[in-house]
């Protein structure tokens, strides 16, 4: 049976027709040593058979169905894996250069959307992998869940080789159409299901509390507009120009410290990392003599399950403001925390793909208006626990760097045992001397921590 792209994925795959939007994440991971290449190039194998996206690419569809996943006939996974030797110095600002321009460069849509790359030869005879995929292809938990097949912490799947695709009696142009009037059917199925279970209850309601019933209704059409509002200014007048270079830089927290600044200002350490990305942005403001106040963020927040697969991307992006002029941290922190309670029970949540189809109905140019009106992303993955390694060689670092998708930079926080590490991914034209940015960020991180130093 064919498989869809979301209408939320196709919605991120279609706005890409604007290369500033593009939707494409790099992780890094730094090893103490080079792994063996042949163990590496297994679990990725592995990898590639538990995860059926890996081994197909997305083609389109005639309308109104979305785009689909295909198998590819030509899947050579040494395209998607490579090997290669760091160009001296071979140091980690060599990895992230490398970084840097894999996430600029947009992936060859005739295969697989992904790929690895192993680099031997950096300082102290270390290496990196550097990992790229299409966010289509899983989110930031779902990365999580594989990267426990590839560090061998998952039990790994039957090593069955992939079934032949099978021969169609029709040809691909036409069995495009006929994927898509199954699609059609089954949308129209599902309505009516849903229908038939919704309406009588929907109708019982309205004649037993008519008044709940409408103030119910209102709340959820409130909700969605909240969701969907344009955007028709950046809150930052100093970070409103967009391009397509990107800078990236990383930073280190300690966990147990980043939690107890948390803890001090009465939430949770997602709230205490967006208050660092805040504070950065406020200090950044500061030093060009710019006055801030509230800026726009984007946050995802996960929908994913524990019985979903591993491919697909499960998550919704929701937008709100946030206090950056705000000085003290704490206060800060209590604010931010008020504000993501608040979006974290809306009730549109629960409606995310319908919304997603309908914004898939609105000019490309109308999203891309808003999108680049949105001041900065904020994303917290909860890594691994425990140390691993790969290849017989230990990780001692993994940094994940978010696409900006017309926001002016990307910080996504990723756990790795007892250290929050930082992956920023900045458009330089909005934020030109990203050094003054990243020291900014690095003052909010001490700010932050002081804060909480109390509690530790």
């Amino acid at each position: 049976m064919t498989k869809f792209l979301s209408n939320s994925d196709a919605f991120t795959w279609g706005m890409e027709s604007d290369p500033r939007l593009r939707s494409t994440v790099v992780t890094v991971i730094l090893l103490d040593r080079s792994p063996d290449w042949e163990q590496v190039r297994e679990r990725f194998d592995i990898i590639s058979r538990a995860v059926p996206m890996v081994r197909q690419k997305v083609v389109g569809s005639p309308p109104p169905a979305p785009p689909r996943w295909e198998d590819a006939a030509d899947f050579d996974l040494d395209f998607h894996i490579r090997r290669m030797s760091a160009p001296p110095p071979g140091t980690p600002d060599t990895v992230l250069e490398f970084a840097r321009l894999a996430a600029m460069e947009d992936f060859d849509r005739a295969r697989p959307l992904w790929t690895a790359t192993l680099i031997d030869g950096l300082h102290d005879d270390c290496a990196a992998v550097v990992l790229k995929f299409h966010h289509a292809l899983t989110d930031g938990i779902g990365g999580i869940r594989i990267g426990m097949i590839l560090f061998g912490l998952a039990d790994l799947p039957d090593r069955h080789e992939s079934e032949p695709a099978r021969g169609s009696p029709l040809p691909r142009w036409l069995r495009g159409y006929s994927d898509t009037a199954r699609y059609d059917a089954s949308v129209v199925s599902g309505a009516v299901t849903g229908a038939l279970k919704f309406v009588p209850k929907l109708f019982a309601d309205g004649v037993l509390r008519p008044v709940d019933t409408v103030s119910s209704a209102a709340k959820t059409a409130a909700s969605v507009y909240r969701t969907v509002r344009p955007v028709t200014r950046t809150g930052s007048t100093l970070m409103a120009e967009r391009s397509l270079i990107r800078r990236l830089g990383v930073l280190e927290i300690p966990l147990e410290q980043l939690r107890a600044a948390a803890h001090h200002g009465g939430g949770a350490l997602n709230d205490a990392f967006v208050a660092v990305v805040a504070g950065g942005l406020r200090r950044y403001h500061e030093h060009h003599g710019v006055s801030v106040g509230n800026l726009h963020m984007t946050m995802p927040i996960s929908l994913r399950k524990e019985d979903n697969e591993l491919g697909g991307n499960r998550i919704t992006l929701m937008r709100f403001d946030i206090p950056v002029g705000t000085v003290d941290p704490a206060e800060r922190i209590r604010q931010i925390h008020e504000r993501t309670d608040i979006v974290r029970g809306e009730r549109s949540l629960p409606y995310t793909q319908l919304i997603a189809g309908a914004l898939n109905l609105v000019p490309r140019w109308y999203i891309g208006s808003i999108l680049r009106n949105v001041d900065f992303l904020c994303s917290d993955v909860p890594g691994l626990p425990v140390p691993v390694s790969l290849g017989g060689a230990r990780v001692t670092a993994q940094y994940a760097f978010g696409p900006t998708i017309g926001a002016a930079v990307n910080v996504t926080l990723l756990t790795y045992v007892d250290v929050c590490t930082l992956g920023i991914d900045g458009d330089t034209g909005a934020i030109p001397d990203f050094e003054v940015f990243l020291d900014c960020l690095a003052a909010a991180v001490a700010e932050v921590l002081d804060s909480g130093a109390a509690q530790v």
